[in-house]
This record gives C-alpha cells, structure tokens and sequence, in this order.
C-alpha cells in the first residue's frame, strides 16, 4: 500500500464530487511530470489525502487503476492551457470531521516530507507550484489523518470507478448527440460504438475473424472491443473506424481494456507487472500469451500504438 497528497484546489469542488482525480499526460510543453506519471503508478486499495485552499478536508481510497480519459467537461475554463488527453484516477473520498491545517504545524511536518517531489514547501507550508499527485510516507500520512480512512470493500471502490468513468462517457455521448457536424444516423452510430455495436461491430468484423488470443470464432462470444478507448478518440471517424478494434473473448477483452495486455505490431503479448501472473493461468491464457498472434495490419499500428503508451499498465 502507498500513501498519496494531490493538490488540486482548482479541481476539487468537481473530483470529490465526481470520485476521481484528473490530469493531463503530460505538461503543456510537452514534458513529462513525475506528478502526473504518478497517476498511473498509484493502485487500488493505496490512500490520498486530499490538500485544497490550503487545508485537508477529505482522505480517499483508490479504487482502481488510472484509465486514460479527457478532461472532464465539468472543469469548465479551468485549466484552458491543459492538455485534453489526460488520467482518470478513481478515488472514494470521506470527508473528515475536522480540517488539518499543514501550514500551522508546518515544524513538525517538514521532516517527513519528501526531499523531493515535495507537495508543499517544507518551510512555508505553501502548496508547491506544478505539484499535483505527490508520494507521501506512511508516516507523514498517519500525522496528518491518523487512521480515520476506512477500509473500503472491492464492491464500493468498483461502483466508484464506474461512476468516474461513466460520467466522462456520458458527457462524450451528450457532446456526440450535440454536434451539428454529424447527422443523426453517423450520432446514433457513434453511440453504439461505445459499447461495441452497430456499425463499428460491423467494420472490425470485416477485418479479424476471431478472438486474437483464444481463437474463438463464434460472434455471439465476441467483443469488438476499441483499442483506443472510446473515450479517448477525437473524432467520430476514429470511433467508428474498424482497424481500431479488435475480436476478443470476454475475459480477455477485460484484460486489455484495463491495460493488463497489450500487443507489439508483430502480434507478441505484452503482459502487464501489475496483472497477477496466477490470474492468466486460472483464465486458462498462459500459453496463448506465450505464442502470441498474427501480425497487425498498418492501419491498426497508430491505435496499437496509442494502447502500449497510454492504456498498458506498465
């Protein structure tokens, strides 16, 4: 279990509300930022503290792993020069009884803090500038909150990944459904394509046959499942397009949907270290995953790209 502090006074009103966290991949100049590469390096079960207007109001449990997913519609003109492309972190907050003040115990606090990636400044107190998602110790996390966070059961911390996630998709759907630039028969397509149907169903059917790791060939087992998100396209084109799917059973449909597998363009499985390498063998994959699969074609390389960099849990 890890110990994390995100400052997100800007955001705050609207994760706690939403039951996430929010950023973008990278910084506006293009440069990474170990804050938000923190995103992604943080697990179900680890605990956050959350820093905003210059107190701790509320601790949570992460629910699950990041997904990649766009700036959330609900941030409004917050964060204009934000990167659109970002993380979605699903958290279940509890709001404490009392705020904590860092900055009035600031002395005590400062040796416990990290030497670096520092969420506020060891002397002032003050939140520092660029940080968001910050690595704490376990100690400095106790000091703070002591052990007021809860044990949060699997069952709530999945029902508030989907709620996170599921308001991101809802707010696509109701832009989809909004845009004079598509007519209504392409609009009610796109929808469809969320959850794999439709046309786009149709399109990936066209171009695999069968479910790449089990070799399963029966439609009515298959998921055509995005491989870029749906939630991360830009366009209707590529929500629809039918090299950006693929045919899979359903338990490895979840697999790579999560980011626990991945392809190279030659058809090797990447297995992600934070699956459980138990799990592929109870899921009966082990030695599909050591043989692999055909090769990928060229208009499937940039969406297989965008999973390994992006959706792979690395």
């Amino acid at each position: 279990m890890r110990y994390w502090w995100v400052n997100h006074k800007q955001t705050s009103k609207q994760e706690l509300a939403g039951g996430y966290l929010w950023s973008p991949v990278r910084e506006a100049s293009g440069a990474r930022s170990q804050f938000y590469d923190n995103m992604r390096v943080a697990a179900p079960g680890d605990a956050v503290l959350s820093f905003s207007g210059g107190v701790i109001q509320h601790v949570g449990r992460v629910a699950d792993f990041a997904s990649p997913a766009p700036k959330p519609d609900s941030f409004g003109a917050v964060g204009e020069y934000w990167s659109k492309s970002g993380w979605l972190l699903p958290v279940a907050w509890q709001e404490l009884l009392a705020a904590i003040n860092p900055k009035a115990m600031i002395a005590e606090l400062a040796p416990l803090l990290p030497a670096k990636y520092s969420p506020i400044h060891p002397q002032s107190g003050n939140g520092n500038q660029k940080a968001y998602l910050a690595e704490i110790s376990a100690a400095l996390f106790e000091r703070l909150a002591g052990r007021v966070l809860e044990e949060a059961p699997a069952p709530v911390l999945q029902a508030d990944t989907f709620k996170a996630l599921a308001s991101i998709d809802e707010s696509i759907e109701a832009q989809v459904m909004q845009d004079p630039g598509l007519d209504s028969t392409t609009k009610r397509q796109v929808v469809l394509a969320r959850n794999g149907q439709g046309l786009f169903r149709a399109r990936v059917f066209e171009l695999e046959q069968s479910c790449r790791l089990t070799q399963i060939r029966t439609p009515a087992l298959l998921i055509a499942s995005h491989i870029m998100p749906w939630r991360s396209c830009g366009t209707a084109a590529e929500r629809l397009d039918g090299a950006n799917g693929l045919l899979l059973a359903p338990h490895v449909d979840r697999l790579f949907d999560k980011g626990f597998i991945s392809f190279t363009d030659a058809g090797q499985v990447l297995i992600s270290p934070k699956l459980d390498a138990n799990d592929l063998v109870r899921l009966g994959l082990q030695d599909a995953c050591d043989r692999g699969c055909n090769a990928f074609s060229d208009r499937q390389a940039p969406y297989l790209k965008f999973h390994r960099e992006i959706v792979f849990l690395e």
